[in-house]
């Protein structure tokens, strides 16, 4: 879903990617900025209740992730550093937006298993980046599955909108069990598809 709207989201921010490259601002610096955006968003707005504040800012910074890549291929920085990087930081920003959800269900005192279930997507949706990570490094591939990053982070965060305008909190337990669920899912998609590839170099 996401990536799709990044392909159109790409066209749209090349003339403020040669904007800023003008200005002296590189790839590096904007990616920095938004993960530091999106952290101190999730971590102030979703456990203080700011959930529709926190979801649309965060949302935003979504969809222009790929501004930074741009920016890069445009100066000629393109690069394994870059992309490093970029991953690397993405991981901040899951946590973040996980975390301060698991704060505002711990606050409120009466959503303990909502709280667990948002554990459980930081969790899992760390360990969906490692197996793909894991595997590269052995010469293999494991991308794909029901519930890559984007997928899970514009579910989550329509969600999350949703009950910050008004819809009940149980709309968001839901979803969270059903983002733990897919991304488990993920996981054993890709472990599957590391095997087969596993067993054929080894036959």
């Amino acid at each position: 879903m996401l990536n799709r709207l990044r392909g159109a989201m790409q066209r749209v921010l090349t003339p403020l990617a040669s904007a800023l490259l003008r200005l002296g601002v590189s790839p590096d610096a904007v990616t920095i900025a938004g993960t530091l955006v999106v952290v101190v968003t999730a971590l102030w707005a979703f456990p203080t209740g700011h959930l529709f504040l926190g979801a649309l800012v965060i949302g935003l910074f979504a969809l222009t992730d790929s501004l930074d890549g741009v920016m890069a291929r445009q100066s000629g920085r393109s690069g394994p550093w870059g992309a490093f990087l970029d991953s690397t930081l993405d991981r901040f920003g899951d946590g973040a937006i996980f975390g301060g959800l698991v704060l505002w269900f711990f606050g409120r005192g009466d959503d303990d298993v909502a709280a667990v279930l948002a554990l459980a997507c930081l969790v899992l949706g760390s360990v969906v980046p490692y197996a793909r990570a894991r595997a590269e490094g052995l010469g293999m591939t494991a991308s794909g599955g029901i519930a890559e990053r984007a997928d899970r982070l514009v579910v989550v965060l329509v969600a999350t909108g949703a009950v910050g305008l008004g819809a009940p909190p149980v709309v968001l337990t839901v979803v969270l069990g059903l983002l733990a669920v897919a991304s488990a899912v993920t996981v054993m998609q890709r472990m599957a598809k590391v095997h087969r590839q596993a067993v054929g170099v080894t036959e």
